[in-house]
């Protein structure tokens, strides 16, 4: 495996100057705000911003979308052969013996830890109604929070492929029509008797009516955001007025008072994980605790699961170099092969309390 992760293909471009995560960039939106003031007007409804970005920036940050949907279009059906419907890390108990059985059962623990860590409530007249599920893989989030709370769900990816196999799982469990997938702007509620519904969209630019949602949920979606701002800030915009924000995410470790950034090994071990899996510069949950605080948010609540997500990539690994796991690899391009052969990184940036697995949880203003 050493000499094997030395097989990289050529650095991808993305850097990007201004879409930083965090506060950085800021000098470029004006003004300030707050968001819950915005003017309404038009079918949109959305806030008018302004933002100043190069023709070049704008290339890089359309590079990355398109090479994350790409690398979801190869690699999904990779994952789902081996691991299922839930494309996210596990939940497990810190220093429990784990079997294989238990892995996809601590995927739908991972649920619920984050529901029950924002506080959402199961009461019939509390329950959330309309939920959207940011960064929605294949869907199988959105199915079971809408099983769950017999809850409308909207989910957006940048992959047609996951739009369209979301859809079908869906359809199959009788909570959409076989094939459907609305990959156009839709307005609230045009969806007959479909319960669940996907979609390809931005999420830093989201097709949705201003204070629709709940529940708005991103469930391992934010580490591909080029801008962690404008993600959250679209999130917040489209949450009503007393909704929950839950954002699950990989970030690094929170710097010391004394550091102006991470040490140069940790950026580079950092970069190659990038390189791979379609990554924009990380950013640490204490940033992500700042852009809910200037966007007025209420109850903050954060935790590093770092350990309680530890068996994780041992068992992905061990799934991935088996025969069905290489055998799948080999035919779905280098893109997911290039994956693979990264993933002995994640266990390295998590050993050396780089790589913190972190959940941030809010709640719009009332």
């Amino acid at each position: 495996m050493g000499t094997l992760l030395h097989l990289q293909a050529p650095p991808l471009q993305l850097h990007l100057r201004t879409l930083r995560c965090g506060l950085l960039g800021e000098a470029n939106r004006t003004p300030s705000f707050p968001p819950w003031g915005f003017p309404r007007h038009g079918r949109s409804r959305r806030p008018v911003r302004v933002f100043v970005a190069s023709a070049t920036e704008t290339t890089e940050e359309e590079t990355l979308k398109k090479g994350i949907a790409e690398f979801y279009d190869e690699s999904s059906a990779v994952w789902e052969g081996v691991w299922g419907e839930h494309m996210h890390h596990g939940f497990y108990d810190t220093d429990a013996a784990v079997t294989i059985d238990d892995h996809r059962a601590a995927q739908i623990r991972m649920i619920e830890e984050a529901l029950r860590f924002a506080g959402v409530s199961d009461a019939p007249l509390k329950k959330p109604k309309e939920v959207l599920d940011v960064g929605c893989g294949i869907g199988g989030s959105s199915r079971y929070i809408a099983k769950k709370y017999g809850a409308y769900c909207r989910g957006i990816t940048l992959s047609p492929v996951q739009a369209q196999r979301a859809q079908a799982l869906a359809a199959a469990e009788g909570l959409a029509d076989k094939g459907k997938v609305n990959l156009a702007l839709i307005t609230h509620k045009p969806y007959g008797h479909e319960q669940v519904n996907f979609q390809v969209a931005d999420a830093l630019d989201q097709p949705f009516s201003d204070g629709q949602f709940d529940l708005v949920w991103s469930m391992e979606s934010g580490e591909h955001m080029p801008d962690k701002m404008k993600f959250v800030s679209e999130m917040a915009r489209v949450a009503a007025p007393g909704a929950a924000i839950i954002i699950v995410t990989w970030c690094h470790r929170d710097l010391l008072d004394s550091e102006e950034g991470l040490l140069p090994e940790e950026t580079n071990l950092l970069n190659k994980i990038c390189n791979a899996y379609y990554l924009p510069p990380w950013c640490s949950a204490a940033e992500y605790v700042k852009i809910a605080k200037r966007l007025s948010l209420e109850e903050i609540r954060t935790a590093d699961w770092s350990d309680n997500v530890a068996p994780f990539w041992p068992a992905v690994i061990q799934s991935a170099f088996t025969w069905q796991g290489l055998t799948s690899l080999l035919r779905s391009g280098w893109k997911s092969i290039k994956g693979a052969l990264v993933m002995p990184l994640m266990i390295e940036g998590y050993n050396k309390k780089l790589i913190k697995f972190a959940i941030i949880t809010c709640r719009k203003p009332a």
